[in-house]
């Protein structure tokens, strides 16, 4: 059987990178999954019939999870198609640095709004139907260990997640709801390649830094997330998993 068999989970932020690789995941082990999206209609339609060519089942559904209405619509599309709910990935996120002369509001409000209050929003809504075997997986980032210059407000956003994630893991734990997070390190995403990481100077520095000796794919961050869907992570909650090639 496959890990997640039966399986109904919703991935924010899924049209492509990271999200899009773990929807896939999923998928192919057998979970039908709301491939949620931000503004990218035509890359979540293009990872639905990817999912469905290959025998699985998905829905591309519109939403901004920093918008509390929106957030729940996400979650009732996932019961509206499918009829429950038992894994939740907040995976939807931004970045941006400056350094600490040049912050600006309205980006500390663009990021933390998607990054952290996304996240609060689409789990709160999300825990109403989680029951017993319920697994949220929050995308942190393993710049919480580096905390590069210029990454204040970045880097703000992802503690928070860290923390959260021990927060809900407590407070969900007596409902019998996991909740961990992985921390990607550098992933070669649509992302990362607009932001000129993926053949910069930088990356060549953060390989070398790399035990691994490589930058990582979305699959290496999406087996971690299928791990911790599946019932296999039964006994795990409020974990932080690294996922970086080693890099710290």
């Amino acid at each position: 059987m496959s890990k997640l068999s039966g399986k109904v989970a919703i991935v924010t932020g899924a049209s492509k990178g990271i999200g899009a690789g773990i929807a896939k995941a999923f998928a192919a082990e057998g979970a039908a999954v709301i491939v949620n999206y931000a503004s990218s209609k035509a890359g979540a339609d293009a990872v639905v019939q990817e999912i469905v060519a290959a025998g699985g089942k998905a829905v591309a559904v519109q939403g901004d999870v920093a918008d509390p209405a929106q957030a729940q619509g996400i979650v009732d599309a996932a019961i509206g198609h499918f009829g429950k709910l038992d894994v939740l990935v907040n995976n939807s996120g931004v970045y941006g640095f400056s350094p600490i002369e040049e912050i600006a509001v309205d980006e500390y409000r663009r990021q933390f709004d998607i990054n952290v209050l996304g996240l609060l929003l689409t789990t709160g809504a999300a825990a109403k139907h989680l029951g017993e075997g319920g697994s949220v997986i929050n995308i942190s980032s393993a710049i919480t260990h580096l905390l590069p210059p210029a990454s204040a407000i970045y880097s703000g956003t992802k503690g928070a997640v860290d923390a959260i994630t021990g927060v809900l893991a407590k407070e969900l734990g007596p409902r019998k709801i996991r909740v961990n997070a992985i921390l990607p390190g550098v992933v070669e995403t649509e992302g990362t390649h607009t932001a000129g990481v993926i053949g910069s100077e930088m990356e060549s520095t953060f390989v070398s830094l790399t035990p691994l000796g490589r930058t990582g794919q979305p699959v290496d961050i999406a087996k971690v997330a299928v791990f911790l869907a599946s019932d296999e992570a039964g006994w795990l909650t409020g974990e932080r998993i690294t996922a970086s090639g080693g890099l710290r």
